[in-house]
């Protein structure tokens, strides 16, 4: 299992957008549909990752608790599902089903937006402000595959309570750390390892 950080963008960098397929409604999703609200997290995650496999009740968790709040959340898959089948389409449905993923998990099969986020990691975090300015990039907490430590997500849920009582950015970020995502051969972005 590879171990790799995430390239923690330069914070204000706006975010990217988005149209993506979300296999499990069989709809195009938008970062235009997230418009209206006030923060918006987009995390690139994996079906075979043991990284996620760690947080991923508690990050279904925390995306209910902090969508009644104004948080989105947005899961996108870009791993390379020919040589990963654990990561196709309809296995990420299967994902969705079993631990209850009440936002949208989109498919970024030609890996297009994970480039655009400079994203390294499953899982990488990604949280916008309202004029969708990049606000924080680090860890969702210390826990890890073989580690002690509970996951809480409380990394996370400190940025968004700060975003959303409108103070400044946390002063320090710690770096998501999680498996590589797995670039179709030649496509490995340049930023990358």
């Amino acid at each position: 299992m590879a171990r790799t950080p995430s390239t923690m963008l330069e914070l204000g960098t706006p975010a990217p957008r988005f149209n993506l397929p979300e296999p499990s409604t069989g709809r195009d999703v938008s970062s235009d549909d997230f418009a209206a609200a006030p923060g918006l997290l987009v995390v690139f995650l994996s079906n075979h990752c043991p990284y996620v496999h760690r947080i991923r009740e508690e990050l279904a968790d925390f995306a209910r608790e902090y969508a009644e709040r104004g948080i989105a959340t947005v899961g996108i898959n870009a791993n390379d599902a020919t040589r990963y089948p654990d990561d196709a389409p309809e296995k990420m449905v299967e994902e969705v089903e079993r631990f209850g993923y009440d936002f949208p998990y989109l498919y970024d099969e030609r890996q297009s937006v994970a480039k655009a986020y400079h994203a390294a990691c499953t899982p990488d975090f990604f949280l916008f402000d309202a004029e969708r300015k990049l606000y924080y990039r680090g860890q969702f907490d210390a826990a890890r595959p073989g580690n002690e430590v509970a996951v809480t997500g409380r990394d996370l849920c400190a940025a968004c309570d700060a975003l959303l009582a409108g103070e400044p950015a946390p002063a320090e970020q710690i770096p998501s750390l999680g498996c590589n995502i797995k670039w179709k051969p030649g496509n490995e972005p340049d930023y990358y390892g």
